[in-house]
Protein backbone atom coordinates (compact mmCIF):
# COMPACT_ATOMS: atom_id res chain seq x y z
CA UNK A 1 0.00 0.00 0.00
CA UNK A 2 1.54 3.18 -1.20
CA UNK A 3 0.11 6.53 0.77
CA UNK A 4 1.72 10.02 -0.03
CA UNK A 5 2.55 11.81 3.24
CA UNK A 6 0.80 14.73 0.99
CA UNK A 7 -2.47 13.61 1.61
CA UNK A 8 -5.24 14.61 4.21
CA UNK A 9 -6.38 12.78 7.28
CA UNK A 10 -9.72 11.71 7.51
CA UNK A 11 -11.34 11.66 10.98
CA UNK A 12 -14.77 11.34 11.80
CA UNK A 13 -17.17 10.77 14.62
CA UNK A 14 -20.82 10.79 15.06
CA UNK A 15 -20.65 14.43 15.82
CA UNK A 16 -18.94 17.65 17.66
CA UNK A 17 -16.72 14.84 19.79
CA UNK A 18 -14.18 13.95 17.38
CA UNK A 19 -13.72 17.67 16.75
CA UNK A 20 -11.66 17.36 20.48
CA UNK A 21 -9.62 14.54 18.57
CA UNK A 22 -9.01 16.48 15.34
CA UNK A 23 -7.96 20.35 17.69
CA UNK A 24 -5.75 17.63 19.69
CA UNK A 25 -4.28 16.69 15.63
CA UNK A 26 -3.59 19.88 14.49
CA UNK A 27 -1.66 21.17 17.92
CA UNK A 28 0.87 17.91 17.47
CA UNK A 29 0.88 17.92 14.11
CA UNK A 30 -0.28 21.77 12.39
CA UNK A 31 1.17 20.78 8.99
CA UNK A 32 -0.97 18.21 8.46
CA UNK A 33 -4.44 18.48 6.74
CA UNK A 34 -7.45 17.59 8.37
CA UNK A 35 -10.96 16.66 6.79
CA UNK A 36 -13.46 16.06 9.05
CA UNK A 37 -16.73 14.55 8.96
CA UNK A 38 -19.53 14.54 12.04
CA UNK A 39 -22.21 12.34 11.45
CA UNK A 40 -25.03 14.61 12.78
CA UNK A 41 -27.95 12.55 11.12
CA UNK A 42 -27.59 9.34 12.64
CA UNK A 43 -25.72 10.93 16.64
CA UNK A 44 -25.19 9.17 18.82
CA UNK A 45 -23.65 6.62 17.91
CA UNK A 46 -23.88 4.89 21.47
CA UNK A 47 -27.37 3.56 20.94
CA UNK A 48 -27.42 2.26 17.98
CA UNK A 49 -27.42 -1.67 16.93
CA UNK A 50 -24.17 -2.80 15.59
CA UNK A 51 -25.09 -3.30 12.48
CA UNK A 52 -26.02 0.45 12.10
CA UNK A 53 -22.44 1.67 13.33
CA UNK A 54 -20.72 -0.37 10.84
CA UNK A 55 -22.62 0.57 7.98
CA UNK A 56 -22.19 4.26 8.64
CA UNK A 57 -18.61 3.70 9.53
CA UNK A 58 -17.98 2.07 6.28
CA UNK A 59 -19.66 4.86 4.16
CA UNK A 60 -18.21 7.47 5.68
CA UNK A 61 -14.48 5.66 5.21
CA UNK A 62 -15.50 5.52 1.60
CA UNK A 63 -15.70 9.17 1.49
CA UNK A 64 -12.46 9.25 2.82
CA UNK A 65 -10.64 7.10 0.61
CA UNK A 66 -12.86 8.76 -2.56
CA UNK A 67 -11.06 11.96 -0.70
CA UNK A 68 -7.69 9.99 -1.04
CA UNK A 69 -7.02 10.39 2.83
CA UNK A 70 -3.70 8.44 3.79
CA UNK A 71 -5.58 7.89 7.25
CA UNK A 72 -9.06 7.40 8.09
CA UNK A 73 -9.09 8.07 12.35
CA UNK A 74 -12.38 6.85 13.91
CA UNK A 75 -12.46 9.29 16.23
CA UNK A 76 -15.80 7.54 18.13
CA UNK A 77 -14.91 4.68 20.85
CA UNK A 78 -18.53 3.56 19.99
CA UNK A 79 -17.64 3.19 16.28
CA UNK A 80 -13.62 1.85 17.33
CA UNK A 81 -15.52 -0.93 19.78
CA UNK A 82 -17.35 -2.36 17.20
CA UNK A 83 -16.25 -1.16 13.74
CA UNK A 84 -12.63 -1.00 13.68
CA UNK A 85 -11.59 -4.67 12.68
CA UNK A 86 -14.33 -4.49 9.74
CA UNK A 87 -13.04 -1.56 8.31
CA UNK A 88 -9.64 -2.28 8.37
CA UNK A 89 -10.40 -5.47 6.18
CA UNK A 90 -12.72 -2.97 4.11
CA UNK A 91 -10.14 -1.01 3.15
CA UNK A 92 -6.92 -2.49 3.72
CA UNK A 93 -4.75 -1.24 0.64
CA UNK A 94 -6.48 2.20 0.65
CA UNK A 95 -5.78 4.07 3.43
CA UNK A 96 -4.33 3.21 6.85
CA UNK A 97 -7.02 2.72 9.45
CA UNK A 98 -6.61 3.62 13.19
CA UNK A 99 -9.28 4.12 16.42
CA UNK A 100 -9.36 5.74 19.78
CA UNK A 101 -9.10 2.61 21.90
CA UNK A 102 -5.85 1.16 21.62
CA UNK A 103 -3.56 4.33 22.34
CA UNK A 104 -5.54 4.73 25.59
CA UNK A 105 -4.84 1.07 26.64
CA UNK A 106 -0.95 1.51 25.57
CA UNK A 107 -1.02 4.96 27.63
CA UNK A 108 -2.25 2.45 30.66
CA UNK A 109 0.42 -0.22 29.99
CA UNK A 110 2.86 2.24 29.96
CA UNK A 111 1.95 4.40 33.09
CA UNK A 112 -0.04 2.38 35.67
CA UNK A 113 1.22 -1.22 36.74
CA UNK A 114 -1.76 -1.72 39.35
CA UNK A 115 -4.66 0.10 40.76
CA UNK A 116 -8.75 0.63 39.89
CA UNK A 117 -9.44 1.98 36.33
CA UNK A 118 -12.68 3.33 35.53
CA UNK A 119 -14.62 3.16 31.96
CA UNK A 120 -17.32 5.66 31.30
CA UNK A 121 -18.69 5.60 27.96
CA UNK A 122 -22.24 5.49 25.58
CA UNK A 123 -24.15 1.81 25.98
CA UNK A 124 -22.43 0.65 22.33
CA UNK A 125 -18.82 1.19 24.16
CA UNK A 126 -19.68 -0.22 27.12
CA UNK A 127 -21.75 -3.31 26.14
CA UNK A 128 -18.95 -4.17 24.10
CA UNK A 129 -16.35 -4.32 27.01
CA UNK A 130 -13.53 -3.95 24.52
CA UNK A 131 -11.80 -1.66 26.89
CA UNK A 132 -12.12 -4.17 29.89
CA UNK A 133 -11.39 -7.04 27.60
CA UNK A 134 -8.10 -5.49 26.30
CA UNK A 135 -6.76 -3.63 29.44
CA UNK A 136 -7.24 -7.47 31.41
CA UNK A 137 -5.68 -8.76 28.78
CA UNK A 138 -2.34 -5.80 29.05
CA UNK A 139 -2.86 -4.51 32.14
CA UNK A 140 -2.83 -7.50 34.29
CA UNK A 141 -2.21 -5.64 37.68
CA UNK A 142 -5.33 -3.38 36.60
CA UNK A 143 -9.01 -3.61 37.61
CA UNK A 144 -11.39 -2.26 35.11
CA UNK A 145 -15.23 -1.15 36.32
CA UNK A 146 -17.34 0.18 33.21
CA UNK A 147 -20.42 2.26 33.52
CA UNK A 148 -22.51 3.76 30.95
CA UNK A 149 -23.18 7.84 30.84
CA UNK A 150 -25.72 7.61 27.39
CA UNK A 151 -27.06 11.24 28.97
CA UNK A 152 -23.31 12.81 28.63
CA UNK A 153 -23.10 12.96 24.71
CA UNK A 154 -26.91 14.60 23.93
CA UNK A 155 -26.38 17.44 26.51
CA UNK A 156 -22.98 18.29 25.21
CA UNK A 157 -24.53 18.06 21.67
CA UNK A 158 -27.38 20.53 23.02
CA UNK A 159 -25.02 22.31 24.15
CA UNK A 160 -25.91 21.67 28.16
CA UNK A 161 -22.22 22.49 29.53
CA UNK A 162 -20.71 24.42 31.94
CA UNK A 163 -23.89 24.66 33.92
CA UNK A 164 -26.43 23.64 36.67
CA UNK A 165 -27.90 20.53 34.24
CA UNK A 166 -24.66 19.66 33.06
CA UNK A 167 -23.06 19.63 36.79
CA UNK A 168 -26.43 17.20 38.19
CA UNK A 169 -26.28 15.11 35.19
CA UNK A 170 -22.23 14.78 35.94
CA UNK A 171 -23.24 14.52 39.61
CA UNK A 172 -25.30 11.65 39.25
CA UNK A 173 -23.04 9.20 36.92
CA UNK A 174 -20.40 9.98 38.68
CA UNK A 175 -21.70 9.05 42.01
CA UNK A 176 -21.82 5.31 41.12
CA UNK A 177 -20.49 3.17 43.74
CA UNK A 178 -18.51 1.29 41.40
CA UNK A 179 -16.08 4.42 40.38
CA UNK A 180 -15.24 4.70 44.10
CA UNK A 181 -11.89 4.68 44.41
CA UNK A 182 -10.72 4.64 41.31
CA UNK A 183 -6.87 5.85 39.81
CA UNK A 184 -7.75 6.71 37.10
CA UNK A 185 -10.60 7.72 35.01
CA UNK A 186 -10.82 6.85 31.34
CA UNK A 187 -13.24 9.41 29.15
CA UNK A 188 -14.29 6.51 26.18
CA UNK A 189 -15.95 8.62 24.46
CA UNK A 190 -14.64 11.92 22.26
CA UNK A 191 -17.19 13.86 23.46
CA UNK A 192 -16.29 13.68 26.40
CA UNK A 193 -13.23 15.79 26.86
CA UNK A 194 -15.60 18.77 26.39
CA UNK A 195 -16.71 18.23 30.04
CA UNK A 196 -13.29 17.26 31.20
CA UNK A 197 -13.00 19.86 33.35
CA UNK A 198 -16.45 19.02 35.53
CA UNK A 199 -15.35 15.52 35.71
CA UNK A 200 -12.06 16.51 37.49
CA UNK A 201 -13.41 18.78 39.52
CA UNK A 202 -16.47 15.82 40.92
CA UNK A 203 -13.29 14.00 41.74
CA UNK A 204 -11.56 16.58 43.56
CA UNK A 205 -9.08 16.73 41.06
CA UNK A 206 -7.28 13.87 42.47
CA UNK A 207 -8.05 11.12 40.00
CA UNK A 208 -6.14 10.75 36.73
CA UNK A 209 -9.14 11.44 34.00
CA UNK A 210 -7.70 10.24 30.45
CA UNK A 211 -8.54 12.34 27.64
CA UNK A 212 -8.12 9.85 24.53
CA UNK A 213 -7.64 13.34 22.84
CA UNK A 214 -4.00 14.33 23.28
CA UNK A 215 -3.20 10.42 23.56
CA UNK A 216 -4.63 9.18 20.22
CA UNK A 217 -2.84 12.86 18.76
CA UNK A 218 0.27 11.95 20.22
CA UNK A 219 0.31 8.27 19.14
CA UNK A 220 -0.65 9.29 15.67
CA UNK A 221 2.63 11.68 15.30
CA UNK A 222 4.38 8.18 16.41
CA UNK A 223 2.68 6.13 13.59
CA UNK A 224 3.21 9.06 10.90
CA UNK A 225 6.91 9.19 11.92
CA UNK A 226 7.61 5.73 11.82
CA UNK A 227 5.57 5.13 8.30
CA UNK A 228 7.45 8.33 6.78
CA UNK A 229 3.91 9.91 6.44
CA UNK A 230 4.38 13.36 7.95
CA UNK A 231 3.37 15.80 5.74
CA UNK A 232 6.71 17.72 4.00
CA UNK A 233 4.53 20.55 2.44
CA UNK A 234 1.92 22.19 4.64
CA UNK A 235 -0.75 23.88 2.72
CA UNK A 236 -4.36 23.63 2.22
CA UNK A 237 -7.16 23.91 3.85
CA UNK A 238 -8.82 21.42 6.89
CA UNK A 239 -12.75 20.03 5.33
CA UNK A 240 -15.23 20.16 7.72
CA UNK A 241 -18.69 18.10 6.49
CA UNK A 242 -21.79 16.70 8.37
CA UNK A 243 -24.75 14.77 7.04
CA UNK A 244 -27.24 17.25 8.65
CA UNK A 245 -26.64 21.19 10.05
CA UNK A 246 -26.67 21.73 13.48
CA UNK A 247 -26.12 25.14 15.12
CA UNK A 248 -23.81 23.78 17.80
CA UNK A 249 -21.76 21.80 15.64
CA UNK A 250 -20.37 25.10 13.86
CA UNK A 251 -20.51 27.04 17.07
CA UNK A 252 -18.28 24.00 18.71
CA UNK A 253 -16.08 23.84 15.46
CA UNK A 254 -15.37 26.99 15.43
CA UNK A 255 -14.06 27.34 18.86
CA UNK A 256 -11.30 24.67 18.42
CA UNK A 257 -10.11 25.94 14.98
CA UNK A 258 -9.15 29.62 14.91
CA UNK A 259 -10.10 29.34 11.13
CA UNK A 260 -13.04 30.11 9.11
CA UNK A 261 -14.86 26.72 8.74
CA UNK A 262 -16.58 26.28 5.61
CA UNK A 263 -19.32 23.49 6.89
CA UNK A 264 -20.51 21.44 4.26
CA UNK A 265 -23.68 19.22 4.54
CA UNK A 266 -23.22 15.63 2.55
CA UNK A 267 -25.71 12.84 2.45
CA UNK A 268 -23.83 9.44 2.23
CA UNK A 269 -26.54 7.44 2.42
CA UNK A 270 -29.04 8.36 -0.82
Amino acid sequence: MYLDPRQAIGVFDSGVGGLTVAHAIKQILPDERLIYFGDTAHLPYGDKSKDSIIRYSKEIGRFFVEKKCKIILIACNSASAVAYEEMSREFEGQAMVLNVIDPVVSYLRNNYEEGKVGIIGTKATINSETYETRIQKECTGLVPVSLATPLFVPMIEEGFIFDNISNAIIRAYLSNPSLTNIDALILACTHYPIIKNQISKFFSFNVEILDSAKIVAEELKIILKEKHLLNPEPKGKNEFYVSDFTDHFEKIAKMFFEEKINLKKVNLWK
